[in-house]
């Protein structure tokens, strides 16, 4: 179980990084446009929850030895 949470947070890194890619692809004139502000809001999610999986990754792998 704990290389699976290793494995799920290194799949929502790269996910965040693909949404702020395309977020910056998708600027148009301005940064402020919906679109631009969705992916950068699901990037930051992502980001979040890869950090919460990584915390909990070294915590149970504290806690074994």
């Amino acid at each position: 179980m704990i290389h699976s949470l290793l494995v799920k947070a290194f799949i929502y890194f790269i996910m965040a990084m693909i949404f702020i890619y395309v977020a910056v692809q998708s600027k148009g004139q301005t940064i402020w446009n919906p679109t631009t502000l969705i992916f950068a809001a699901v990037a930051t999610l992502a980001f979040g929850v890869a950090v919460r999986l990584l915390n909990k990754y070294f915590r149970l792998k504290k806690k074994k030895h």
